[in-house]
């Protein structure tokens, strides 16, 4: 791991069109074009995108033709597709974490945490989660008549991606759905192209049937015209709220699509009087500031009871102080933000707070670095009182901000906890497991996690949350649920008897 470090650019890029039928083609018809610069340096261009709104009705058509010889083989022969693929994620996890790094900003430390989580999401859902939806008999579901329940493919899915995990959030989508007998039509971010792109160069690597994965490039208004395509099933969305909320809207009449919508999240840390002090400092130093708080699940509110206030405060400022910050080649722990707006918006919100009462201990500033990108400072502001109407205290910023509290009311707490109309994760520091069984009743959130940061979680277990955070169809573990039907079945094998005919029938 060493050796990658110091190196740059090892693996080129070159934009190839979109992958349709098992064939990279650029669009005929042009409908727009950009560059993919990289934020961590802004003369890396990683490609030219030209796409073509065209392709995403036949990327569409071709998924659904595909789906019907997909989805009826059999679970072991789909698996051993997946499994092929699982090889060729492994052998190609330098190449897929340089092209994250270049893509997103992300050290490539981190970046290669992600690559590498694509091969083991394909062991999770073969070895764990296909059995939430084995086939069940129940004996006897009416009087001698047996009922089976087994789940089927739901036929074309869309999988639209998020700039922040381009390759691992997308793959968690995608390896669930074609696990089931799905096929799949892929757009990733505008902001990641380049790993949309190598996400599909080792699909085809694996040789899964053409059709069978698909994968579309362009805008925004590429995403809505997926999204409404009469072809698709399901929509599988990660992103922020408001996009989200748009997907929403748009599909209103589809009522035969499930959305499973994966949203934003403004997530607190509790940390209680009798807290391990070194713990709950370093893990919410990592839970503020990993990816440069670009995560859903990242901390941005940290709630302190009186007795650790002072200490907490000061200990975490000075560990935010000594974050190193630098090019996604450097052995730093945090590279820039995505692109200019959103450090417009970084600065903007710091603002924000400032007029809405809220003291800046850490200012957040953008830097210069050799590099020209996209860097900025974390922040760090005490808010003198907390207000459920503050545009600071309830928006999900999505930079390295984070927001102090103090309090020694546990229902007081809670009440700031549920505030903001997100609910993705809460963690709770203390040594007190009642405290954190009432946390458990009373946080309206996906996941709570004791004596834990906020960022990272099991493939294991269910992923996602409530309010502006999601739908209430968690990703993960769970995603196997959204790619499939139930279906109902009643297997009467006994003849036909003329004495249980019902009266009135004369039959």
């Amino acid at each position: 791991m060493s050796d990658i470090l110091n190196k740059k650019n090892k693996f080129e890029t070159r934009y190839k069109g979109d992958y349709i039928d098992g064939i990279f083609k650029a669009p005929e018809f042009e409908s727009g074009s950009f560059n993919d610069v990289s934020p961590s340096d802004t003369s890396d261009i990683l490609m030219n995108v030209v796409f073509g709104y065209d392709h995403v009705d036949e990327a569409c058509h071709i998924a659904k033709k595909a789906f019907l010889k997909w989805s009826r083989l059999t679970q072991p022969q789909r698996s051993e597709y997946l499994l092929k693929l699982k090889e060729v994620f492994i052998a190609h996890e330098e190449q897929m974490a340089e092209c994250i790094s270049r893509d997103t900003g992300k050290p490539l430390w981190e970046a290669m945490t992600e690559a590498k989580a694509l091969s083991q999401k394909i062991d999770v859902t073969l070895q764990h989660s296909m059995k939430l939806v084995q086939t069940e008999i129940i004996q006897n579901a009416l009087p001698q008549v047996d009922g089976v329940i087994r789940y089927k493919a739901r036929g074309v899915m869309a999988v639209v991606g998020p700039f922040n995990f381009p390759a691992h959030l997308p793959n968690g989508h995608i390896i669930p759905a074609l696990a089931m007998g799905n096929t799949v039509v892929f757009k990733p971010s505008e902001q990641t192209p380049a790993v949309g792109q190598l996400y599909a160069e080792l699909i085809h690597k694996a040789g899964l049937p053409q059709g069978v994965f698909n994968m579309v490039q362009g805008d925004g208004e590429c995403g809505r015209k997926l999204v409404i395509n009469e072809d698709i099933s399901g929509i599988l969305f990660t992103g922020s709220y408001d996009v989200g909320l748009r997907i929403k809207q748009e599909t209103m009449t589809h009522y035969w699509k499930i959305l499973a919508l994966e949203m934003g999240g403004k997530n607190a840390t509790v940390v209680w009087e009798d807290a391990d002090l070194d713990k709950a400092v370093y893990e919410t130093l990592i839970g503020s500031f990993l990816t440069a708080g670009q995560r859903c699940s990242c901390t941005s509110r940290v709630i302190l009871h009186d007795k650790i206030a002072e200490e907490f405060t000061e200990r975490f400022y000075q560990a935010a102080k000594k974050i190193s910050i630098g090019h996604w080649s450097e052995n730093v722990f945090m590279g820039p933000l995505i692109n200019g707006v959103a450090v417009e918006k970084y600065l903007r919100f710091q603002e924000i707070a400032k007029r809405e009462n809220c003291e800046s201990l850490m200012r957040g500033k953008t830097l210069e670095m050799p590099h020209k990108g996209f860097y900025v400072t974390p922040s760090i502001y005490l808010v003198n009182g907390f207000n459920k109407e503050s545009v600071y205290q309830k928006s999900e910023i999505f930079g390295p901000n984070v927001a102090i509290y103090k309090s020694n009311d546990f229902n007081e707490v809670m009440n700031i906890v549920n505030s903001t109309g997100y609910g993705l994760v809460l963690a709770l520091f203390s040594k007190n497991k009642s405290l954190y069984e009432e946390a458990v009743v009373q946080a309206n959130v996906g996941l709570l996690n004791w004596n834990r940061t906020t960022n990272g979680a099991s493939s294991r277990l269910p992923f996602g949350g409530t309010g502006k955070s999601g739908n209430d169809r968690p990703s993960a573990h769970f995603a196997i649920q959204y790619c499939t039907v139930p279906m109902a079945n009643l297997e009467d094998p006994t003849p036909f008897d003329p004495s249980k005919v019902m009266p009135g029938l004369g039959f």
